[in-house]
């Protein structure tokens, strides 16, 4: 479960955007859905990744966030002398959904086909 009380706790201030980017970068990519976000490689590599808040709206005891998600990927091949599969890694970018419960802390990730 996610769970982002320093941005509730920013919740309302200036500081809320940098705090909650911070958070975000913080968590265990396992816990977002990068790897269906994938649109050029096959296999999210374990780099760190970049948060970008792109919108905030409040709901009756939720805080809704879209934010854009910078990674890298490789495209998984069987490492074979003749494999002609590129071995660099690709920039990725997804766009993802948090649902915070403000009395909580504890928030829902969504992959957004955008």
């Amino acid at each position: 479960m996610i769970r982002l009380p320093k941005s509730l706790n920013a919740w309302g201030t200036p500081e809320f955007e940098a705090v909650l980017k911070q958070e975000i970068e913080q968590l265990d990519a396992g816990c977002l859905p990068l790897q269906q976000g994938l649109s050029v490689s096959s296999y999210v590599t374990d780099r760190p990744f970049q948060a970008m808040v792109i919108s905030v709206r409040e709901d009756t005891g939720v805080v809704h966030v879209k934010a854009g998600i910078f990674y890298t990927g490789v495209i998984a091949g069987c490492s074979c002398a003749d494999d002609p599969t590129p071995i660099g890694e690709q920039n990725e970018y997804c766009v993802v959904q948090f649902d915070i419960d403000r009395t909580t802390a504890s928030a829902t990730v969504t992959l957004l086909a955008e």
